[in-house]
């Protein structure tokens, strides 16, 4: 008896054990299920969350666009608003004439203004009372100059200075600002020319191109343009070439270093305006072949006559004064230049070749490049010498201008 109460005690425990784990199941399985229901109602509260943060997303791109394309709408409309304002007031200027301003408390200096046409720029602006400051590597050039200019009463100072060396522009600019002041004209006219075909033009020449005829006008902007934007006043003007815009027979060097002159000349421009220097004016001056200046005297050119230098020289005042941005002399080739953008290259190539057969007719073909150099300073000396010879009739008289200088082998300059 005592066996058999054992027995039904010890079922009573089991069923007890049973029933709490059967209990401890549920439980764990409510829980289990109570969690997962969590976890998805976590991920769809999630899920929800992300897609609203992606729709706030896509509506600020969406916005940014929007605004993007409306500020681009804005610029456009205002291009063509300016656009249309200047083209009215070029209109106004021709006819009732351009505004001009005052040159006669300037301080210009003009390099290669020893002679040709850097000279009579000097007598002009002298005349108008402005301070000038001559740099040129002839001194009996320079001489000349300053003799004149002072018989008209007026004031001018001469430097040698070699403009193709950064150091001689750099001292040579600190003794112009301790003698005379700051320089707010500055005018970029010197010039070399070789007048050769590629093959046949020494290296020495070609890089002598670059470095007066575009590279020296980096050193004399960097060395007077500080003093121009601390004094809010300044014109810097650019005496580059048609060449500049059109490649010429047997002016590959020449005119590739005007091409940039031309580009140095409008990127500076740019730069100014976007750095809000609005006061700093500059102006390019691209004419044709000019005469007696010792350069392109003996030029084949055919339908378009070749310049009077005191034309050019009265030009290039009236653009200064006009504060233009680009002169072309003569006017009329800025239709030309439309042309060759309009027509197939190979058609402005013939117009070109017909304009100027031959830009240096006294430079022969070499027959070979290892002559070059002793050919080359054959050349020189007969080019030299007989454009001064040919030369000996008045210019205004503007040949009387001319000063023969110590010229680089086979280089002619202005």
């Amino acid at each position: 008896m005592l066996e058999e109460n054992n027995n039904q005690s010890h079922f009573h425990d089991n069923n007890n054990i049973n029933s709490r784990a059967t209990n401890l199941r549920d439980e764990y399985h409510h829980i289990f299920n109570a969690s997962n229901s969590g976890n998805r109602l976590s991920d769809n509260i999630n899920k929800k969350f992300n897609n609203k943060k992606i729709q706030v997303f896509h509506l600020r791109i969406s916005k940014s666009k929007l605004l993007r394309y409306f500020n681009a709408f804005l610029e456009f409309w205002r291009f063509i608003f300016y656009c249309i304002g200047v083209i009215v007031q070029r209109f106004y200027y021709l006819a009732f004439g351009w505004p001009e301003k005052s040159l006669s408390t300037d301080i210009a200096l003009i390099t290669g203004g020893g002679n040709g046409l850097g000279r009579l720029l000097a007598l002009r602006l002298c005349k108008m009372g402005a301070k000038i400051v001559i740099w040129d590597i002839n001194k009996a050039g320079i001489n000349k100059t300053v003799q004149m200019l002072e018989e008209l009463g007026g004031y001018c100072k001469g430097y040698v200075v070699d403009i193709s060396k950064r150091e001689e522009v750099y001292k040579a600019a600190e003794d112009v600002k301790r003698d005379v002041g700051d320089i707010n004209l500055l005018i970029n006219n010197a010039g070399v020319v070789s007048g050769f075909n590629l093959l046949d033009t020494p290296d020495h020449l070609i890089e002598r191109s670059f470095n007066v005829n575009v590279v020296a006008h980096f050193w004399t902007t960097k060395a007077f343009l500080p003093k121009m934007i601390e004094n809010e006043n300044g014109h810097i003007v650019t005496i580059a070439s048609m060449a500049g815009h059109v490649g010429i027979n047997k002016l590959v060097d020449y005119s590739a270093s005007k091409f940039a002159a031309v580009g140095f000349d409008e990127a500076l421009r740019l730069e100014l305006e976007v750095l809000g220097h609005n006061n700093i004016k500059t102006t390019c001056i691209c004419p044709f072949f000019i005469q007696q200046t010792g350069m392109f005297d003996n030029v084949w050119a055919r339908w378009v006559s070749t310049l009077n230098p005191n034309e050019v020289a009265d030009r290039i005042i009236i653009a200064i004064k006009r504060n233009e941005k680009l002169a072309i002399i003569p006017s009329f080739l800025r239709g030309l230049l439309i042309l060759k953008w309009a027509t197939p290259l190979a058609c402005a190539s013939a117009f070109l070749k017909c304009i100027v057969p031959d830009a240096a007719p006294q430079s022969r073909p070499q027959k070979s490049i290892l002559n070059m150099a002793t050919n080359a300073a054959i050349t020189s000396r007969v080019n030299v010498m007989s454009t001064f010879k040919d030369n000996l009739s008045p210019l205004t008289n503007a040949s009387s201008l001319l000063i023969q200088r110590s010229s680089s082998l086979g280089e002619r300059v202005l």
